[in-house]
């Protein structure tokens, strides 16, 4: 089973950046706790990062050719307007889980607002790091509920 990890702007500050919001743990930490979950579950887990729309929109493409079965994402700022990342996650037919740090619906109004998430399969949001383990949880589940009903 494979699994990518799609991490949007600004994501790879974690532990630099408004540390009140998203806590004191860096990206190479996020990374280690994905990491040790993928061998926990026993998936191929990749992830990725970039702070350009159309280098994550390459990525997402890319998992089609890839067979990838489920993503991950956390568009960050990307969230709000990236129509553009919207269309590319609805070009594929996996299970998309769209992952906040923050509670984006306690926040700005601006952020209340994800153009991203009618085309996912869920949203977890305001767990900080535990949300990206509770989404590789989901994502896997979810994949082997829709092998078994093949």
């Amino acid at each position: 089973m494979r699994v990518l990890v799609i991490n949007g702007p600004n994501l790879n500050f974690l532990g630099i950046r408004e540390k009140g919001i998203y806590g004191s743990l860096d990206y190479s930490d996020l990374l280690q706790l994905l990491e040790k979950r993928a061998e926990e579950r026993k998936i191929t887990l990749e992830t990725f990062q970039s702070n350009c729309e159309g280098e994550i929109i390459d990525r997402i493409q890319k998992a089609y050719y890839d067979s990838v079965d489920g993503i991950i994402i956390n568009p960050g700022a990307y969230t709000h307007y990236s129509y553009a990342i919207r269309d590319a996650l609805a070009s594929l037919a996996v299970p998309k889980i769209e992952v906040h740090i923050s509670n984006v619906h306690g926040r700005e109004e601006f952020r209340q607002a994800s153009v991203t998430a009618p085309v996912c399969t869920g949203q977890i949001v305001g767990l900080g790091l535990q949300g990206y383990l509770l989404a590789v949880d989901a994502v896997v589940g979810i994949i082997e509920e829709n092998r078994k009903e093949s």
